[in-house]
C-alpha cells in the first residue's frame, strides 16, 4: 500500500493519555480532490485529517497518527466530546450533497478498507466505534452520505452491520443512546442512525422498520 506524505500544519499533541480508540470517515465536500488536499494542507483554515483517498485511490497522510487532527469538530461519541483526541480521520474524495454526489468508486473503496485494517492492526478501535462524521455530528452533517456502503465495508471486519431484529427497543432514545449517538436532538440522531444503516428513509421518523434495525444494531452492540 502507497502512502503519500503531505504534511498538514492543522493538528496538534493528543492529551495526556488519550488512546485512540475510534476511526472517523467524512466525504471533502469540495469540488476536485486538489482543492480539498489544499485545504486540509492550508493553516488559514484549522482543518485537517489524518489521512485522504483520493477517487483513483491514492493515499495521503497529512497527520501523524499520533497527533490529533482537526477532522470531527463539534462532536460525540459514546460519552466523549472531544473525539479529535481519540481517533484516527480519513477523508474521501467526493463533491458532497452540495456539489454532485455520487457513489465512492471501487479503487477509492479497495484503498479505504486497506488503510482501515491496517489502522485496525494497529490500534485497539472496537467496530462499534468505525463511524461516519454525520453519526459524531449528527447536527452539522451528513458526510459520507447516503452512497456510502458501509455494509460492504462491515464485510471486511471494518465496523458493523446488524440484522434487524424481530421488534423494536422499548425505548428508543435509550437505544440511541446506547449505541453512542448524541440524543439532544432525537430526530437528528435517528436521522444520522438512518444514514448509515437505512440509507434508502432517513427521515428521523420512527417508523418499524427502522425500529427493527436499531434494536438489531443495539444488540450488536452489546456484544462489539
Amino acid at each position: 500500500m502507497d502512502i503519500e506524505d503531505r504534511p498538514s500544519p492543522n493538528c496538534d499533541a493528543r492529551p495526556d493519555g488519550a488512546q485512540v480508540d475510534m476511526l472517523v470517515l467524512h466525504y471533502t465536500g469540495m469540488p476536485t480532490g486538489e482543492a480539498a488536499l489544499a485545504r486540509l494542507l492550508d493553516i488559514e483554515y484549522e482543518v485537517s485529517a489524518h489521512y485522504l483517498i483520493e477517487e483513483d485511490g491514492r493515499i495521503f497522510r497529512l497527520v501523524a497518527e499520533a497527533d490529533r487532527a482537526w477532522h470531527a469538530g463539534v462532536s460525540y461519541w459514546r460519552g466523549h466530546r472531544d473525539v479529535n483526541a481519540r481517533s484516527i480521520g480519513i477523508e474521501l474524495v467526493n463533491p458532497g450533497h452540495e456539489y454532485g454526489y455520487r457513489p465512492f468508486p471501487e479503487p477509492q473503496m479497495a484503498a479505504l478498507e486497506a488503510l482501515s485494517r491496517d489502522i485496525l492492526a494497529r490500534h485497539p478501535i472496537p467496530p462499534r466505534n468505525v463511524v461516519g462524521h454525520s453519526d459524531v455530528a449528527p447536527a452539522r452533517k451528513t458526510d459520507p452520505g447516503e452512497l456510502f456502503d458501509w455494509r460492504s465495508l462491515a464485510a471486511q471486519g471494518i465496523g458493523l452491520w446488524p440484522a434487524p431484529a424481530a421488534s423494536g427497543p422499548t425505548d428508543v432514545m435509550d437505544a440511541l443512546s446506547a449505541i453512542g449517538y448524541d440524543i439532544t436532538d432525537y430526530a437528528l440522531a435517528l436521522a444520522a442512525f438512518q444514514r448509515h444503516f437505512r440509507p434508502a428513509e432517513v427521515h428521523g421518523v420512527a417508523d418499524p422498520d427502522t425500529l427493527r434495525w436499531l434494536q438489531g444494531l443495539a444488540e450488536l452492540c452489546e456484544r462489539s
